[in-house]
């Protein structure tokens, strides 16, 4: 950050960390006792600010609960050996974050007021970081439109918040997939690399409709002919097949994950065989019948690496092998672990002191 601004902090009066107990963490249901919030009027960002974390009023004609004018990142916050607060590859959600909001037709936010209010929220909330294994302090940047016009048109005002919560694992075990035929997360020059509200709103019927059926999540497919697999519900998706690590490309229609580049680089480093290209479904269904399918996981912020028990495709479920043998997803799991917390020394410049 060259630049670093002023913000304006008033305190909770009564802080509810009691709530926190490290051994029951419930994902997404508590939150820490303080916001950073500011303000985008007049072309310009300013007032910024925390305060203690609760409701907030918006006029009901606001634009982004008519059009979904709303895009977020998601990271995680961790206390490192020496107990001390850091994020994980803080600057590469910064910049995701703009390419969205360019996406969007919402304003650049600059790094100083990203990063300024991720470091003064987390210095004043620095106690909910959790440091049992497992736990992190899930971080949640967002910014929406605040003006109040019923009509299209790019919005001129914006709040950009973040809002922070301890959290334990999204799953606490392997999931059962089914592989999306019907229904489409994303279509060519659409918003699908855009981490935009719009795209979990629509994917939300045909995942209930898996979850009634038993299944965990969804494998979504390409959206002209449902051929190629692209993510695995809400994260990035790969393979292993025959020894070679093998995950979709990135297209305009697949997030650009972090935690998906940061798995291909420890896999690189690693001197494992890689392979970024279209995935068919026919070709992973073939690989599942044969037996050269050795692992299938999801990699995104709020699992980090979900791994895949079941995948259903076409009224039959496959079996994935067992747990024990997956040694390459489960090591790159465990090693990336071990870099955010500061047990393995960080060669890749991922980790942000706070």
């Amino acid at each position: 950050m060259t630049d670093t601004i002023s913000v304006e902090i008033k305190k909770t009066d009564a802080s509810r960390i009691s709530e926190l107990d490290e051994n029951n963490i419930p994902f997404g249901k508590l939150y820490t006792d303080h916001m950073f919030i500011a303000d985008y009027k007049d072309e310009k960002w300013g007032n910024f600010r925390i305060v203690p974390y609760g409701d907030i009023n918006i006029s009901p004609a606001n634009q982004t609960l008519h059009y979904g004018v709303s895009i977020f990142e998601g990271m995680k916050a961790y206390k490192n050996t020496q107990g001390e607060p850091v994020l994980f590859r803080p600057l590469d959600n910064f910049k995701r974050m703009n390419e969205s909001a360019e996406r969007m037709c919402m304003p650049e936010l600059p790094e100083e007021v990203f990063m300024g209010g991720l470091s003064s929220l987390l210095n004043l909330d620095k106690d909910w970081i959790p440091s049992k294994e497992g736990t992190s302090l899930y971080v949640r940047p967002f910014m929406f439109s605040t003006e109040a016009y019923i009509g299209i048109k790019p919005s001129d005002e914006f709040s950009f918040m973040i809002i922070c919560g301890p959290v334990g694992a999204y799953y606490n075990r392997p999931v059962s997939v089914k592989i999306e035929t019907k229904y489409t997360r994303a279509i060519e020059g659409g918003t699908g690399a855009a981490k935009t509200a719009g795209n979990y709103a629509a994917s939300l019927y045909p995942a209930r409709l898996a979850q009634k059926m038993g299944y965990d999540q969804l494998i979504w497919t390409d959206g002209k002919e449902h051929k190629y697999i692209e993510e695995s519900g809400t994260m990035n998706i790969m393979f292993v097949i025959n020894g070679k690590l093998v995950t979709p490309k990135l297209t305009d229609t697949i997030l650009h994950g972090i935690t998906r580049y940061s798995v291909l680089d420890l896999a690189k480093d690693q001197g494992i065989e890689i392979e970024e290209r279209r995935v068919s479904v026919e070709e992973i269904i073939d690989a599942l019948k044969q037996g050269t399918l050795e692992d299938a996981f999801g990699v995104g912020t709020a699992a980090t690496v979900a791994h895949i028990a079941k995948i259903g495709y076409d009224g039959h479920d496959y079996e994935l092998p067992p747990m024990e043998t997956r040694t390459l997803s489960l090591g790159l799991k465990n090693r990336l672990e071990n870099v955010k917390t500061g047990k393995e020394a960080d060669k890749f410049g991922w980790i942000y002191k706070v």
